[in-house]
């Protein structure tokens, strides 16, 4: 079945959200890299997602699920198949003192929400760039503070449609890894259980960390965050300054001259150029101090074809 019979089907089924061919990805994705996707779907409605997902596993057709395309690399061939892309997906709610969020919902607008609706605990997320349903797979983090801190369960989807939900526990939160990641989940929303507070206080906190964040991070080229994992003992970002690798790249892409743990694009850099410069960055730390750098960004897709 072709890619444009996938299209021709998903309109059919998508009524309150869109779909498009051929749709280059570097608009969805915060490094602004990546080649076009056969077919990018954007439901507005939890039965869509299913009905996209269900077509999808009855037709035998791979998915990409795209959040706020902040920890993805996407290559310059772009991606085959379809992107559930699940930005429509955003309401966020308070009742008492449990926030819910959509997975569709960037992780700051539910942490400037807890901060109006005067609650605490989520003040950590103030500068993550994430969706909630990626902050979920990856168990997000920032400044002492975790998902797994405030989550109390999920309502989630696997590849065949099915809908049902978990708790903290069954969710196996981790160091930047799910449950969600390991069997390929789809979140759906998530409820998150925080505290009362006092507004000055949590003002105070938000306002600080976004200092730390504006002061200490790359904000004015786009780049995918923090490109690995802290391994064991070390922080990643110290590794990649003390081997002389700020301000070194290929291409438009380099290790960023402010934060050595974030990999900009800063000129017209393609996902070829931002992969070689992740692979010269291992090899270079890995030849230094013998450590074996782990991605925390997703790299997908293809290569462009010769």
């Amino acid at each position: 079945m072709s890619k444009h019979r996938w299209f021709e089907d998903l309109q059919m089924k998508i009524k309150n959200g869109w779909v498009l061919l051929d749709e280059p990805l570097n608009k969805y994705t915060k490094t602004r890299l990546g080649g076009k996707a056969d077919v990018v779907v954007a439901p507005g409605t939890i039965e869509e997602v299913q009905a996209v997902v269900t077509y999808a596993y009855e037709q035998n057709i791979p998915i990409l699920l795209l959040g706020n395309g902040s920890n993805m690399v996407v290559r310059d061939g772009g991606v085959r198949g379809i992107v559930l892309y699940m930005a429509n997906l955003n309401e966020i709610q308070i009742k008492e003192s449990t926030l819910i969020a959509e997975a569709g919902a960037h992780i700051i607008d539910a942490s400037k929400a807890a901060a109006k609706a005067c609650l605490t605990g989520l003040e950590f997320a103030c500068g993550i760039p994430g969706s909630i349903g990626g902050a979920m797979a990856m168990n997000a983090g920032a400044y002492g503070g975790e998902i797994k801190d405030i989550i109390t369960q999920a309502t989630l989807m696997d590849d065949t449609g099915k809908i049902f939900i978990l708790s903290k526990e069954e969710l196996e939160l981790g160091y930047r890894k799910s449950i969600i990641t390991t069997k390929g989940y789809y979140v759906l929303s998530a409820e998150f259980q925080l505290t009362p507070g006092v507004q000055c206080d949590i003002d105070a906190a938000v306002a600080d960390l976004t200092f730390q964040r504006e002061s200490k991070q790359p904000l004015e080229y786009p780049s995918a965050g923090s490109v690995f994992k802290r391994p064991p003992g070390y922080f990643a970002g110290k590794l990649i300054q003390d081997s002389g690798l700020q301000g070194k790249g290929f291409g438009g892409a380099e290790v960023s001259t402010k934060h050595a743990g974030f990999i900009v694009n800063k000129k017209d850099a393609t996902a070829t150029d931002y992969i070689q410069t992740i692979e010269m960055v291992r090899a270079e730390v890995k030849k230094k101090f013998g450590i074996d750098l782990e991605m925390e960004v997703k790299i997908v897709g293809e290569e462009l074809s010769e």
